[in-house]
């Protein structure tokens, strides 16, 4: 069964002033707990996916954990978490960047990635684009081959692929 993208949609819950006051959070996880719509989205990206060489997934903590790996086994590649500061064990690269209530820090294993690699990198949601441009920047700094961005949902209003270079393609399942 093919599911449409309104339909979709309709399944994600939205829960105003979360997480704070004027907010309105859109939560996927009411996508993740339908098997009908969980498939729908891992068919929907694998097929947006599939021909463009992907080595890596990376996913960012941590919503881009859920999809990240389903995708990453449906394009036979990799799978790699970029986190807050302190979760990595091993040797890490960090990217500071803004926020509105000050900044924050993003990190990735150092030797997650190399020149050989065609990365995919996913997050649930693109609003403002501040934390995917610092992931991308943390990627970059290993020097891949080519990297990709994709969300689940694009929140079209605030215009979160604006931050992003010609470099790098953005896309998303979903527009709202």
């Amino acid at each position: 069964m093919i599911m449409s993208k309104e339909t979709l949609i309709k399944s994600i819950r939205e829960i105003p002033d979360f997480p704070i006051p004027g907010i309105l959070f859109y939560d996927v996880t009411t996508l993740f707990k339908d098997a009908a719509c969980l498939r729908e989205l891992s068919d929907v990206m694998y097929e947006m996916y599939k021909e463009r060489g992907i080595t890596k997934v990376v996913g960012i903590e941590s919503r881009g954990f859920i999809m990240g790996p389903v995708l990453a086994t449906r394009l036979n590649a990799g799978f790699v978490t970029i986190r807050k500061p302190g979760k990595l064990p091993a040797e890490t690269i960090q990217q500071t960047y803004s926020k509105e209530y000050g900044t924050d820090t993003v990190e990735i294993h150092k030797d997650a990635l190399d020149e050989n690699d065609i990365v995919l990198l996913h997050d649930d949601l693109l609003a403002t684009g501040g934390t995917m441009k610092a992931a991308c920047e943390l990627v970059k700094k290993l020097k891949p081959k080519k990297v990709y961005v994709n969300f689940i949902i694009e929140l079209k209003d605030l215009d979160g692929k604006s931050v992003f270079g010609d470099d790098v393609e953005v896309e998303s399942v979903l527009t709202l």
